[in-house]
């Protein structure tokens, strides 16, 4: 048997030449969700220090699960650059609706106590979308990996209320589209209305979805994936998109770029995918980091 390879916690990449924006993350909480790697868990103050030394000098963080929602808000208050999406992932709406059958992926998902009603989950996020460390309604969308037949309903039920939820506030929508890139375009197109800021986080589509998006006005954000390989059809999607369509993510803990793939992933850890994407437009870095801060500014306004 060959030697585990190890995972440690990347490297800080040198300073980009500009400022950027992790336009989607998930800080931990606590201390229990922080991934430990070859004995390191690296803190929550050194990951966003190590994100400052490089950059990457602000982000918004996802709360999409409800007991998630209180404490993200209160660390946004407590971190300077640090804002907040929050809304009911499309996986925990089926849960609220009691819908717990076996996913497509194999996994067995489990109701647990904070699984209220539907209905009172959604209550729950329109409550909190006054305080001003939010800045956007998401992740909200549709999973046909993990979530069957069963809960997908609930999770159409939920993916609406949301979309009406941002247009009434006024916030961006961060939308989660996992194999289920025609119906979250048919939604979006019933219920969005024509000038509302939509964000695909995580864009997983190809280059004919790219072109749909752009002509609607929607933004794509760009994770690690984007670097790897196999994902043609990711650079492809980014080549066919107006510039001022895309943005930069981590997704954090997941997806983490080249040469990093495996790893924790952290806002720092962005940098390398915003390099790529400069590589991929041909343009410097500056430029890149200029143009992908502007666009996101422009979905979500500035906050320092």
């Amino acid at each position: 048997m060959s030697p585990r390879k190890p995972r440690p916690w990347p490297d800080a990449p040198a300073p980009l030449a500009a400022p950027v924006v992790d336009n989607h993350t998930h800080l931990p909480t606590h201390v229990g969700e922080i991934p430990r790697r070859e004995g390191v868990a690296l803190s929550l103050e050194e990951q966003l220090e190590r994100a400052r030394e490089v950059g990457v000098t602000r982000m918004i963080s996802s709360a999409c699960e409800l007991p998630d929602f209180d404490p993200m808000i209160e660390l946004a208050r407590a971190h300077e650059g640090v804002r907040v999406a929050i809304a009911i992932h499309p996986n925990d709406a089926a849960l609220h609706a009691g819908c717990a059958d076996p996913s497509p992926d194999g996994l067995v998902p489990k109701v647990r106590d904070y699984h209220v009603p539907l209905d009172e989950a959604l209550a729950a996020v329109e409550a909190r979308l006054g305080d001003p460390m939010v800045v956007a309604v998401g992740e909200s969308g549709l999973d046909y990996f993990r979530t069957a037949d069963p809960g997908r309903e609930a999770q159409k039920e939920s993916f609406r209320a949301h979309i009406d939820m941002a247009q009434r506030v006024g916030l961006p929508l961060q939308i989660h589209d996992r194999d289920a890139h025609e119906d979250t375009l048919a939604i979006l197109d019933e219920c969005a209305s024509v000038d509302q800021r939509i964000v695909f986080h995580c864009y997983s589509g190809d280059a004919a979805m790219a072109q749909r998006l752009a002509e609607r006005g929607w933004y794509a954000s760009f994770a690690g994936p984007i670097t790897y390989p196999a994902n043609s059809d990711l650079r492809d999607a980014l080549a066919a998109l107006p510039r001022e369509l895309v943005l930069v993510e981590t997704d954090a803990p997941y997806l983490t770029p080249i040469p990093w793939r495996g790893c924790p992933n952290a806002s720092y850890v962005m940098a390398h995918t915003v390099r790529f994407i400069a590589q991929l437009w041909d343009v410097t870095e500056e430029t890149a980091c200029d143009q992908l801060r502007a666009n996101t500014e422009a979905v979500y306004g500035s906050w320092w």
